[in-house]
C-alpha cells in the first residue's frame, strides 16, 4: 500500500484540519498517491458497478498468507482518494478481517457521511461491497474458516 496511511493515521490526519475543504484537499493527496491501473487493468471485469465515476478495483491475493491486497483506480480526484481510505481499511487482511471490518464506524470517524453527495456516498458503498463480496467468496472457495 504505497503511500497510503493506517486507518490510526489516516484518523489523526483527518482530526488536523478544521475546514472540510481541507480535508477534501487531504482525500485529493491520497488519491495522487496510489498506483495507477495499467490499461489492460482497466477493464469491464473490473470495473466496479454503482459508482458515478469510473473505478476499476484489482484483487491481489498472497495464497501464502491468507491475505488479501486491492489495487483500484477512479477517474475522479475525490473518488481515487476515497478508495486510499478504503484500501486503508482492507488492504493486506485475511478474508475474514475484511469481512468482519467496520467500515460504517470510519466513515463516521471520518466525518464522511455529512460530507459526501449521495452519488459518492453510493459508490464508496459499491466499492465496499465489491471488496466484502471477493472475501465472502474467498472464503467459500478456499474453505476457509466461517466468519
Amino acid at each position: 500500500m504505497s503511500g497510503i496511511p493506517d486507518i490510526e493515521e489516516l484518523v489523526d490526519n483527518f482530526g488536523f484540519f478544521d475546514e472540510w475543504t481541507d480535508r477534501y484537499r487531504y482525500l485529493i493527496e491520497l488519491g495522487r498517491d496510489l498506483p495507477p491501473l495499467t490499461d489492460e487493468e482497466k477493464s469491464e471485469g473490473n470495473k466496479v458497478r454503482g459508482c458515478q465515476s469510473q473505478v476499476w478495483m484489482v484483487l491481489d491475493w498472497d495464497e501464502a498468507q491468507n491475505r488479501m491486497d486491492f489495487r483500484a483506480d477512479s477517474d475522479a480526484a475525490i473518488v481515487r482518494g476515497l478508495i486510499a481510505v478504503i484500501l486503508a481499511l482492507y488492504s493486506g487482511k485475511t478474508p475474514q478481517e475484511v469481512v468482519k471490518a467496520d467500515i460504517d464506524a470510519l466513515f463516521g470517524e471520518l466525518g464522511l457521511e455529512s460530507h459526501l453527495s449521495p452519488s459518492r456516498r453510493n459508490g464508496f458503498f459499491s466499492m465496499v461491497n465489491r471488496i466484502k463480496a471477493l472475501a465472502v467468496r474467498k472464503i467459500a472457495d478456499g474453505d476457509l474458516a466461517s466468519v
